[in-house]
C-alpha cells in the first residue's frame, strides 16, 4: 500500500509565502507523476501544478509565477513553494501520486489527506 502524507498549511496574510510537503511511503516500486491539486469551499477540486519523474513541470494558469513544484525522486517527496498568496488561493491542497505498488498490477492515483492553506486580505 502507499500513502501520501501532507504538510506545511497554515494561515498567511495576502502577499505572504508557504512551502507544502508531501511524503510518499509504504510499499512503493515507483512513482511516475506527482502533483498538488486544492478545493476551495463549495468549488471543484482544480489541479495546481505536477510533476514528471524527469522533472517536467505543468502549472495552473492562476499560480503561474507565483508558485513552484519540486521533487526529490530518491525520497519519494513531492513541495510546492507558494510565494505571493491571494485570498483566492485559499483552499485544502491534496498531494497526489500516479504510483506503483510492489504488489499491484498497474499504476493507480493515490491521494493525502489534505492540508488547509488560508490566505486572508
Amino acid at each position: 500500500q502507499v500513502q501520501l502524507v501532507e504538510s506545511g498549511g497554515g494561515l498567511v496574510q495576502a502577499g505572504g509565502s508557504l512551502r507544502l510537503s508531501c511524503a510518499a511511503s509504504g510499499s512503493i516500486f515507483s512513482i511516475a507523476v506527482m502533483g498538488w491539486y486544492r478545493q476551495a469551499p463549495g468549488k471543484q477540486r482544480e489541479l495546481v501544478a505536477t510533476i514528471t519523474r524527469g522533472g517536467g513541470t505543468n502549472y495552473a494558469d492562476s499560480v503561474k509565477g507565483r508558485f513552484t513544484i519540486s521533487r526529490d525522486n530518491a525520497k519519494n517527496m513531492v513541495d510546492l513553494q507558494m510565494n505571493s498568496l491571494k485570498p483566492e488561493d485559499t483552499a485544502v491542497y491534496y498531494c497526489n501520486a500516479d504510483a506503483l505498488g510492489t504488489t499491484w498490477a498497474a499504476y493507480r492515483q493515490v491521494w493525502g489527506q489534505g492540508t488547509l492553506v488560508t490566505v486572508s486580505s
